[in-house]
């Protein structure tokens, strides 16, 4: 699903033009960013949590010519879903014949 598959059923939902729920989506998404930026954590109850971790610096090797290659700290972004999407989720998978 995509930014603008999202503001279209907001759209549809609330009866709002598609562009004004692109503007909310984008407005949602760039805080959720400052706010990782920031303060490294965010919680949205019945969601999940996303956090920024630090990746230690590591040696690791280059498939192709065998040799080592230096990989270099870094943060990433990780997520934890909450409770219910957890629950959700694996309600999807006991539905027979469902495509995802």
């Amino acid at each position: 699903m995509t930014k603008k598959e999202i503001a279209k059923k907001i759209s549809e939902q609330s009866g709002i033009t598609v562009l004004r729920a692109l503007e909310a989506v984008q407005i949602v998404f760039d805080g959720i960013i400052e706010t990782l930026a920031s303060e490294g954590r965010i919680e949205l109850r019945n969601f999940g949590i996303f956090e920024v971790k630090k990746r230690r610096a590591r040696k690791a090797r280059n498939p192709r010519t065998g040799g080592s290659v230096s990989v270099p700290e870094r943060s990433v972004v990780t997520f934890k879903p909450g409770l219910e999407m957890e629950q959700r989720v694996n309600e999807l998978k006991k539905v027979p014949n469902r495509e995802t």
